[in-house]
């Protein structure tokens, strides 16, 4: 078996590919696909319950990675974990990889001796956040592909087709109506200053990238009033309640301390609004009050998720509580995002008809002025 595990590792790695840092820090790598860690944790789960030993899982699963980051990553396990390092730390190394959350859950999982329970744990609910992760962004990619598409063909019009139209105004020096002088002004502006109508966007693009990089309070704003948009709000919080819950709840469920669990769901939320009501959440509890009435103080919890959480403390179930809160919150999110593409639909479908309907009004008409004064006699 040594020799084995002495040809599964690599040989040489560079400080770039995740060699250790002096003092212990952890190991920078490559970042990789969420999907190819989750295969990883499905596939450990499932050696780690059959009996097999961890050092030997990894080694399994080292051959099957194919040539990579994920590679070195998964050798490096095998370095660690067989030199004695438990698998949660050496997991904590790469922590691009394996974020706060997967570690916490694995050392939980071998202090409790139940890690093949957590992983499969852990596999389900990676499953489950990527699956939610996907529909919401889903929801938000379909009408900004839509929209933008509708604008390009629309500016392609402007800057273009119009102009051609002008030059026959032109010729024959006919009278303009209010909206056709609109449009060609528009078009006029558009052709001339093409650097302003196409860079202004991009570099508000690129400015509101950098102020949501530093945090702060435009990142919160904005986070705020994303919150607040009809339809889109309501579903962005409501998948937020959701992975709140899920990822509380199976903290709890492998067993991580309360505040340790908040710690992490506070890192992981990607929500400012979301993480300033866990924290606020954890100082309550760290000064040895309840979860439930924080959670309504914060504002940013429903009041039957605040009620459920209730119960789910007086009873003592609280993890199973939690868990059954996340299933119910993401059946809703599935529900609102098939009702929001229902309505977005045929509203983007109509803000396109008008318009190209204000387009085709306003060249027509004083085509059709021309054509009459061309047919008399």
């Amino acid at each position: 078996m040594a020799k084995k595990l002495q040809r599964s590792a690599p040989k040489k790695r560079s400080s770039a590919e995740g060699a250790p840092r002096a003092g212990g820090k952890p190991r920078r790598t490559r970042r990789v696909s969420p999907q190819i860690v989750n295969d990883f944790t499905i596939q450990l789960a499932t050696l780690s319950s059959a009996g097999i030993p961890i050092v030997r899982a990894l080694s399994i699963l080292e051959r099957q990675v194919k040539p990579g980051p994920f590679k070195n990553v998964v050798g490096e396990l095998v370095e660690d974990v067989s030199s004695g390092t438990p698998l949660s730390e050496a997991m904590a190394k790469q922590d691009r990889v394996f974020d706060r959350l997967y570690s916490a859950m694995v050392r939980a999982g071998e202090a409790g001796g139940v890690l093949d329970a957590v992983l499969q744990r852990l596999a389900t609910y990676r499953e489950r956040v990527a699956e939610i992760k996907s529909k919401v962004i889903g929801a938000m990619i379909y009408p900004a592909v839509i929209i933008v598409v509708a604008l390009s063909v629309v500016s392609a019009v402007i800057v273009f087709v119009i102009p051609k139209f002008q030059q026959i105004f032109d010729s024959f020096d006919v009278d303009l109506p209010p909206i056709t002088d609109l449009l060609l002004n528009v078009s006029d502006f558009a052709t001339n200053y093409w650097y302003v109508v196409f860079g202004t966007p991009v570099i508000l693009f690129l400015l509101h990238g950098v102020f949501m990089r530093r945090g702060g309070a435009y990142r919160y704003r904005m986070h705020k009033l994303l919150l607040k948009l009809p339809l889109l709000g309501t579903i962005l919080s409501q998948s937020l309640i959701a992975g709140f819950s899920r990822t509380f709840g199976t903290l709890l469920e492998s067993g991580v301390p309360h505040l340790e669990a908040l710690g992490i769901v506070r890192d992981t939320s990607g929500n400012e609004v979301m993480i300033e009501g866990v924290e606020a959440i954890r100082r309550t509890v760290r000064e040895g009050e309840g979860i439930a009435r924080p959670m309504e103080e914060t504002g940013a919890f429903d009041e039957l998720v605040c009620n459920m959480v209730d119960v789910g403390e007086q009873t003592g179930e609280l993890d199973s509580m939690l868990v059954r809160v996340a299933d119910a919150y993401e059946r809703q999110v599935d529900r609102r995002i098939d009702a929001m593409f229902k309505v977005l639909e045929p509203a983007i479908l109509i803000v396109i008809a008008a318009f190209v309907g204000f387009i085709v009004v306003a060249l027509f008409m004083p085509l059709m002025t021309i054509m009459s004064t061309l047919n008399q006699p």
